[in-house]
């Protein structure tokens, strides 16, 4: 018990920052305080737009940058990274706000964070790289498209709808649009998405997003445009912690919802330390380490009443675009935004929801990579089914479902692809020291076959199929010097077939099985099928001298006559198994 307990201690003791950390942000602290605060401008209209989004209000928004931003720069395990509310999650949070309120939005928060320390000591996070880049593509498609559609009831001015559809409630925004339009809305929110895409292609270093809600607002103020409706008074400063929040009784019926935050937090914050990594030179992220930075920011932020936070990528890219180095840039992105929260908190709640919905339709239209979407629909036919397919389940289901869906396919793929590599090719017998004569009296009584590949549950019932064909000989022989790997079924498929061929008279043999094969083969019998009778070898001369030996006991061969010179040669490769 007591090593068990040491064991997670070191894991534990192996998460926290270190004396690097302290070196890292001691570098070019000048950097690192001008990159977060273009950060902060930038997230600034993001984390309220988000949090508007969400349900919970702009307020949750904020809190949620200040807290996890702080926090995960700290214990995360990128040194760039930044954190903080997402689209993503907006998107998994809309159903669970319209189901149990508020309240089960910020009780998943917190048991979210506790599954991704419960990851990050497990380490869990390498196998982030075995998610294949179409389900991230699709994953990244269908989320922009439902940020895109979760913002036009804001963007036309119209109440909105009831549900958790994201394609009913936006059906039903239009209809109310058309009964009542609102022409000032929609002026806002495309004329902020336009200079936000624009001024990106123009100067992509100033943040336009900001600039543009700033005009908004000035506008909607100076003219008294009622129709741009605000975003509503904001609390000057963060709420003191509170587990006033939590609902015990409502645990059970959250644990699924909890376990797709955390997966979802998980993924989306990887994903982005991954894309910060390919970015940069040098840097190299920790992902357990950065489980770990996710699991307390998501710990601490329902506890000041804001929603769960992954790795921003878009975010994270701004980091880096303007030269930040080390932590101390998401550092100063959290204390300006805290700095915003206390003293301006009267201004930002003038700012039009119309506005800050321009803001997020911009930013899904910049999360579609074009030239990656098009790059995966020409590499192969597969690559292109699960990207479309993850992104629609996506956008028809839910973030989760959207991921195993993808997972499942590709992983079906990719055993079909195996498994056709699998063959059993029918090869010659080898001359060794036969006379012509007798090498042709030798193959008309037994055929040699050379299975290459592996030979496990997705193609294994084939290859009986094929081998179940053989007819007119006595003997076989199969070398499995080339089989890569063999699995349970492929096992009891090869038993089987040696089985089916006996009962028809004819011998099988079998040379070149390796020893990591071995205990597979003997653990359903295989093995002992072919030693019954001697006849398994360990290459094939010696199994074609052990089938000549059998035919001519069996009296299918006369005798062979004794001869002097050259044995078998059984060094070369061609004839070893």
């Amino acid at each position: 018990m007591t090593s068990v307990f040491a064991r997670l201690w070191g894991r534990f003791a192996a998460l926290l920052p270190g004396r690097s950390d302290l070196v890292e942000i001691r570098r070019d602290p000048r950097r690192d305080l001008l990159a977060g605060l273009t950060v902060a401008v930038v997230a600034l209209p993001l984390a309220l737009g988000f949090g508007v989004s969400s349900g919970l209000g702009a307020e949750a928004g904020l809190a949620t940058a200040v807290i996890a931003g702080a926090l995960a720069a700290v214990f995360g395990g990128s040194n760039l990274q930044v954190s903080g509310p997402t689209g993503a999650m907006t998107v998994v949070l809309v159903p669970i706000v319209a189901e149990h309120g508020p309240s089960g939005v910020l009780t998943v928060g917190l048991m979210a964070g506790m599954m991704l320390l419960a990851l990050a000591l497990l380490r869990a996070g390498k196998y982030m790289r075995y998610v294949p880049a179409p389900v991230v593509e699709g994953f990244t498609l269908g989320i922009a498209c439902v940020i895109g559609l979760q913002q036009i009831p804001n963007a036309l001015g119209a109440p909105k709808p009831e549900g958790d559809r994201v394609l009913v409630v936006t059906w039903h925004a239009l209809q109310e649009f058309a009964n009542d339009p609102n022409w000032t809305a929609i002026a806002f929110a495309l004329a902020v998405a336009a200079v936000m895409l624009l001024g990106a292609r123009w100067r992509p270093t100033i943040p336009f997003s900001i600039l543009a809600v700033i005009a908004a607002t000035v506008v909607a103020q100076v003219a008294g445009l009622d129709a741009a409706t605000p975003i509503g008074d904001l609390p000057s400063g963060l709420p003191a912690p509170s587990l006033a929040f939590l609902d015990l009784g409502s645990l059970g019926s959250l644990l699924a919802p909890a376990v797709a935050v955390a997966a979802l937090a998980a993924l989306e914050s990887l994903l982005s330390a991954s894309v910060a990594d390919g970015m940069t030179v040098g840097q190299q992220h920790d992902p357990d380490r950065e489980l770990f930075g996710q699991g307390l920011a998501n710990i601490a932020v329902p506890l000041f009443g804001g929603v769960p936070a992954t790795g921003a990528i878009a975010r994270t890219a701004v980091n880096i675009r303007t030269g930040a180095s080390s932590r101390l840039a998401a550092l100063v992105h959290a204390a300006i935004l805290a700095v915003i929260v206390f003293a301006a908190a009267p201004l930002v709640s003038r700012i039009p929801l119309a506005a800050l919905a321009g803001v997020l339709l911009a930013t899904a239209i910049r999360m579609v990579e074009v030239g990656s979407l098009r790059a995966m629909a020409r590499a192969t036919r597969s690559d292109a089914l699960i990207l479309v397919l993850t992104a629609v389940a996506t956008l028809a289901l839910d973030l989760v479902y959207a991921v195993i869906t993808g997972l499942a396919v590709a992983g079906a793929l990719a055993l079909r692809a195996v498994a056709a590599q699998a063959r059993l090719d029918q090869v010659p017998l080898d001359r060794g020291d036969h006379s012509v004569e007798e090498h042709a009296l030798l193959a008309e009584h037994i055929v040699a076959y050379r299975i290459d590949g592996p030979l496990f549950f997705a193609g294994a019932h084939r290859f009986l199929l094929e081998l179940a064909e053989v007819a007119d000989v006595r003997v076989v022989i199969l070398r499995m010097s080339r089989v890569s790997t063999i699995d349970a079924t492929g096992a009891l498929v090869l038993k089987d077939a040696v089985t089916k061929l006996g009962q028809r008279g004819i011998v099988v043999m079998a040379s070149g099985i390796r020893p990591g094969q071995r205990q597979v083969l003997d653990s359903v019998g295989a093995l002992e099928l072919l030693r019954r009778e001697g006849r398994e070898y360990v290459t094939t001369p010696e199994a074609i001298r052990g089938a000549r030996t059998y035919l001519e006991c069996a009296g299918v061969l006369p005798p062979l006559p004794a001869r002097t010179g050259r044995p078998v040669s059984e060094e070369t490769e061609e004839t070893v198994g």
